[in-house]
């Protein structure tokens, strides 16, 4: 990774949730993976989407309301630049590299959401990523409290309560329902960090563990607060047998994580490498 990409990365640690940028910083997490290529191209895409956006608002449907913002974000990220998620080839890492989706115009839930939300926040509106299992839903408000949520996968489909319940039974079994926790907005860097974990778990799933390993060190530049960054690259380096920088990150992740983790089980571990490296 290049001095600019960290440098890059590591800025998003400083800024506020409401602060970062977030389409920008997923051509970062993905640049980490092209060397050398620029991320300008990208940069003039969003621009094209935002321009988009705005002439279909001053011309078409009522931008003042929910349904008519989820109609503009259809008619311009699914019609006009013809977005839409890869049913065919879902676990293919491109899906998650941003670049790689505005190439291809293709991608996850997460990697979509996050050009929907960039979209939608381009025109001032208020738009969220919901923290709904398995599959990432946004929400639009407008003004007077109307909402609706749509599904950045199905090319922006608006989506009712029967929809929703459908969803999470198919992802999380028919004994699932809904609660209120699904509906509760996840924050940025969060979204960021759901992005990149699909990269590292096609690595994973590829046996490339010192590739793993480079994805969640990326994220910890971005989120040195997750303390499930520190458990997972502390156990990789563990794995890796770097048992100094496992050490390292395995006290990092004791002394951010809350009751209630697995804070017993990684002091045992901690306890093995102290004894193997003495």
């Amino acid at each position: 990774m290049s001095g600019t990409l960290r440098r890059a990365l590591a800025d998003l640690a400083d800024r506020p949730e409401d602060d970062i940028d977030l389409a920008d910083a997923a051509l970062v997490l993905a640049a980490c993976g092209h060397p050398g290529k620029s991320i300008d191209p990208y940069r003039d895409h969003l621009c094209a989407l935002r321009d988009s956006l705005s002439e279909a608002a001053s011309t078409g449907e009522r931008s003042d309301s929910a349904d008519g913002r989820a109609a503009l974000l259809h008619a311009t990220l699914a019609e006009h630049w013809h977005y839409t998620g890869d049913a065919e080839t879902y676990e293919d890492p491109q899906n998650a590299d941003m670049m790689r989706v505005i190439d291809r115009r293709r991608g996850l839930p997460v990697s979509l959401g996050i050009l929907y939300l960039y979209a939608a926040r381009s025109q001032g509106w208020s738009a969220e990523g919901l923290n709904f299992p398995g599959h990432f839903l946004i929400r639009l408000d407008a003004d007077g409290g109307e909402r609706v949520i749509i599904d950045p996968f199905h090319d922006g489909q608006v989506l009712g309560v029967a929809d929703l319940r459908a969803l999470l039974k198919a992802i999380s079994g028919p004994a699932a329902e809904l609660t209120p926790e699904f509906y509760t907005a996840v924050g940025n860097r969060e979204i960021l960090v759901r992005l990149h974990n699909n990269v590292k778990l096609r690595h994973l799933e590829a046996g490339r563990f010192d590739r793993a390993l480079e994805t969640v060190e990326q994220m910890l530049l971005m989120a040195p607060a997750d303390h499930r960054l520190w458990r997972e690259a502390g156990l990789m380096h563990m794995r890796l047998g770097d048992l100094d920088r496992a050490l390292d990150h395995l006290d990092t992740y004791l002394t951010l994580a809350p009751p209630g983790t697995d804070r017993d089980r990684i002091e045992d571990v901690l306890h093995e490498l102290r004894h193997r490296l003495n």
